[in-house]
């Protein structure tokens, strides 16, 4: 069953250039994992979601790879920073709740002007971006495209499709780098993590093609701010508890 609500999780994101990682751990704070299995287990399983949505994007050629090196540049060696610590719980909880919440209504409130929303974003601007993201990736195991589109968004820098493509892409990166220094200090992925990357995999494959083929930008745009909201939510609810 937990297999299963893995797949639904990662079809929901995929369909939007998202892994999951915070639906991720929101189910498995649910089913009691041990904290030092969450985080690395979330982290593999965003690999895994990732994988095919970055080839997918990259085969139809939506990923436009001058725009993300800087950012993933900037995002590895703060990943990697950030998967060396480790947050408490309702700490992480409630500060990535309330970021989500904001990052949700500005997706969901500001209007988009078509003329300017792909700009060109500044080196300034790409790699503090990426290094900001970058340690919130490795820090709570979300992988970052969930803070990342939203700031594309809102800067103009990409339009939400655009957004999409780039995240997958950059969550793939700072996921493995995150990953690394999770289990240097010592967490190690659940022994059941096969089984449910496996539910990840087809959840990927299927929320990926359906985000390509059947949503518009304005769709994405309000799907994403949806998934963003939910996710706040939840975490907001476990910091209460």
């Amino acid at each position: 069953m937990l297999t299963v609500s893995f797949a639904i999780v990662s079809l929901l994101y995929a369909t939007v250039g998202q892994a999951g990682g915070t639906a991720f751990l929101a189910l498995m704070a649910f089913s009691s994992f041990p904290s030092t299995q969450m985080r690395p287990t979330a982290l593999l399983l965003n690999i895994v979601a990732a994988t095919y949505s970055t080839w997918l994007f990259n085969r139809g050629r939506f990923v436009d790879w001058k725009k993300l090196k800087p950012l993933v540049i900037a995002s590895m060696p703060t990943a990697l920073v950030g998967g060396f610590t480790v947050l408490p719980q309702q700490i992480y909880d409630a500060v990535t709740g309330v970021v989500l919440l904001v990052a949700a209504a500005i997706l969901l409130f500001r209007r988009a002007k078509g003329d300017i929303l792909n700009r060109v974003a500044p080196s300034w601007g790409a790699i503090a971006t990426g290094a900001g993201v970058g340690i919130v990736s490795g820090l709570t195991g979300v992988g970052g495209g969930v803070f990342l589109a939203p700031i594309l968004i809102a800067m103009r820098w990409a339009s939400p499709k655009q957004a999409a493509a780039l995240s997958a892409p950059f969550i793939w990166v700072n996921s493995a780098v995150g990953l690394v220094g999770a289990i240097y200090v010592g967490q190690m992925p659940s022994p059941q993590t096969w089984l449910y990357a496996l539910g990840a995999f087809a959840g990927a494959m299927i929320g990926t093609t359906v985000g390509l083929r059947w949503l518009s930008e304005k769709t994405t745009r309000y799907v994403l701010a949806v998934v963003l909201g939910a996710a706040a939510i939840q975490l907001i609810a476990f910091a209460t508890r």
